[in-house]
């Protein structure tokens, strides 16, 4: 991994603005605080989003999405069967919550329940970000042999799920609701085989 000065000064703006949006929200988020972060300078920050705290928030869900869809992406790709992969990765975000402290749930929540109805480009990146992990566990369901509009519908359960036994996971501060989400993803998508 990267150290923060191997990482260029726009890419290291967009990380410290994901990691304290996730933890923090939009709104309590200040330009000040993420330019001090990532350790570059205030000028830095505006010279590469003049568009302001939006456009960086914008680019920090684009950041998340890539995130959770790595994340996503490995555990589908290295288990074969798709009720076993599901479990996989309920159980990986179950120990990276935990190892954060359960600081660290999904890394665009907060900012997507902030924005809805008040910042349209953050609403609309969510909108993407979410689209693109029911995509990545559709194309995983179809690969396996599930209809178009099962593995579409199951893809929706599936990511809808996670993300509340995420939550859940988060503020009970255990990794229950999430390998319990895990194992009944997992039964339900066997059910439609």
């Amino acid at each position: 991994m990267r150290t923060k000065h191997e990482i260029g000064t726009r890419e290291r703006i967009v990380r410290a603005t994901s990691r304290l949006m996730q933890r923090q929200g939009y709104e309590a988020t200040g330009l000040k605080q993420i330019s001090q972060e990532a350790e570059a300078t205030l000028g830095s920050v505006y010279h590469f989003f003049p568009g302001g705290k939006t456009e960086l928030a914008v680019a920090a869900v684009q950041h998340g999405d890539r995130e959770f869809a790595e994340l996503l992406r490995a555990c589908l790709d290295r288990v074969d069967d798709p009720a076993a992969a599901i479990i996989e990765c309920a159980g990986e975000l179950a120990v990276g919550l935990r190892d954060s402290g359960w600081l660290d749930g999904c890394p665009i929540t907060t900012m997507a329940l902030e924005s809805v109805g008040r910042v349209p480009g953050i609403q609309s990146a969510s909108e993407e970000a979410f689209a693109n992990w029911r995509g990545l566990v559709s194309d995983k369901l179809r690969r396996s042999g599930f209809s178009e509009d099962v593995a579409r519908d199951l893809a929706h359960t599936v990511i809808n799920t996670l993300e509340g036994a995420e939550m859940s996971a988060q503020v009970s501060q255990s990794e229950t609701p999430l390998h319990l989400a895990g194992r009944h993803l997992a039964r339900l998508i066997d059910c439609y085989r």
